[in-house]
């Protein structure tokens, strides 16, 4: 009985791992007329990482990504053009073309790109669909078949993006409105990536010394707070030239009027005597790119980052309807939880940079100063505690802290406040954010003492992150004109 034709070597050994020993085997290409890939001595399981991704056009193909002809190796194909050329045997030394076509045999071969990229961790989800090998082999490989239109869009997962800037340990607001958001997504999501906005962080003057330590501490408290570099990439914007150079030419499709409107330039350019740089300025064409450069189609935002948001959007519409269909438009993730404000002016948001040392409460605070800062927190002269933020707004910042740290609603809040006035009903907010704060500030302290650490995990998710970037990226440059 003839053997049955294969497009794969022998199987390796036992006393090694197919996909190890076909790492080891080289991948030559074939300079022939057309153009030719040979995938030489391949265990039977699907292509390594290693291998050339093979791109076919998609008029072999049909809208799955199958061939349109199923007979093997071309046999009964009369159109000389698209007909597959294959040695007789079809055997272990295996031959495709790259441009016209492609065997049966190669192209029903299917694979997960996550089965066999370790180092490329949940960018496909389980529930994704199969797709031809001739598609992937390697991350990088995947990323230019999608942006090339190789795939069909339903293979495209969700991404999310989102950023902090390093101001050191994080406070109530940043954690509740954020961080807390970031963890449930990265259980939720497969591709995602948070960034420490560095580059962010110069509009407002600092000392080196004092940034890179910020940089670290910030680090510290998201890894505290429950973020894993293995269900997501967590880097250095600056880490990635691609931030900036995508921000110039995104900045050259945006009108200044634009940017003189949104609100955050007029608040914080006020604060500095009319005096704002240009980096304040034009820092929401950053953040733009910052989404865009790795088509992100998700973006967690607070109430505060909605129009920079709704820039972005315009931005990548434009560009879209200049250079054709290329970025995705992103949508906002609103997050549930109310907006946290300062314990000593309840009519404006908590921050870091609130001259007031007891209007903010840091991740990292002790329980003393937490019980102090919620003691002098601001209310009224009704005992009762209340929801009404328009005319009780002290009492009803408490109330919505309440609830968002003990993952409670309002109303359940309010149950169980009744019969507390406002004074006992400080100290039970405050025991709430002890409690869960005590495990956070405990690893952040462990955390802060092994900076090695916290700097490899930021130079790994850069190279990670660089890895989707740098195509979609080059294809940018392609677009515009510069190469």
């Amino acid at each position: 009985m003839a053997a049955t034709p294969q497009c794969c070597g022998p199987a390796a050994s036992s006393s090694e791992p197919r996909l190890v020993a076909a790492l080891r085997k080289p991948f030559p290409i074939v300079p022939t007329r057309s153009v030719f890939y040979e995938a030489s001595q391949y265990s039977q399981s699907p292509p390594p990482p290693r291998a050339m991704a093979v791109f076919v056009s998609r008029r072999t193909m049909n809208d799955v990504g199958q061939p349109k002809n199923n007979s093997a190796c071309g046999k009964n194909n009369n159109n000389k053009n698209n007909r597959p050329r294959h040695r007789p045997s079809c055997g272990p030394a295996h031959t495709l073309p790259l441009r016209d076509c492609a065997c049966v045999l190669c192209t029903s071969t299917t694979l997960r790109p996550h089965a066999h990229a370790p180092t490329f961790p949940r960018f496909w989800p389980d529930s994704s669909p199969s797709f031809p090998a001739f598609a992937v082999a390697t991350p990088g490989g995947m990323i230019r078949a999608l942006h090339r239109g190789t795939l069909t869009q339903n293979m495209v997962t969700d991404r999310i993006f989102s950023g902090i800037q390093p101001t050191g340990t994080p406070h109530l607001g940043n954690y509740l409105g954020a961080i807390q958001n970031w963890v449930n997504l990265q259980e939720k999501y497969n591709s995602v990536l948070y960034s420490i906005m560095d580059l962010h962080s110069l509009t407002m003057p600092k000392e080196p010394a004092v940034l890179r330590q910020n940089i670290l501490d910030t680090t510290a408290a998201i890894l505290a707070c429950g973020i894993d570099p293995k269900k997501c990439f967590l880097f250095r914007q600056s880490l990635v030239p691609e931030h900036t150079e995508l921000a110039w030419i995104l900045g050259c499709l945006t009108n200044v009027p634009r940017l003189l409107r949104l609100p955050q330039w007029k608040m914080k350019c006020a604060g500095q005597n009319n005096d704002g740089n240009v980096g304040l300025l034009t820092y929401p064409v950053l953040q733009a790119a910052d989404i865009l450069l790795y088509k992100s189609t998700h973006v967690p935002v607070g109430e505060d980052q909605v129009l920079h948001l709704e820039l972005a959007q315009d931005i990548a519409q434009h560009f879209n309807k200049k250079y054709g269909e290329f970025f995705p438009v992103p949508k906002a993730i609103l997050s549930t939880t109310k907006k946290i404000k300062s314990l000593r002016d309840p009519t404006v948001k908590m921050s870091k940079s609130d001259p007031q040392k007891l209007a903010t409460v840091n991740v990292a605070d002790s329980p003393e100063e937490i019980v102090l800062k919620f003691r002098k927190a601001v209310t009224d002269f009704t005992s009762e505690v209340t929801y009404d933020p328009s005319s009780r707004p002290g009492v009803s910042n408490l109330v919505s802290i309440h609830a968002a740290v003990t993952g409670l609603s309002i109303e359940e809040v309010l149950h169980q406040a009744v019969g507390l006035d406002t004074a006992h009903y400080k100290m039970v907010v405050a025991e709430s954010v002890i409690q869960k704060f005590t495990p956070i500030r405990n690893e952040i302290k462990k955390l802060q003492e092994d900076k090695t650490y916290l700097i490899k995990i930021l130079e790994t998710g850069a190279e990670k992150a660089k890895e989707l970037a740098t195509p979609i990226y080059q294809e940018v440059r392609r677009l515009v004109g510069f190469q």
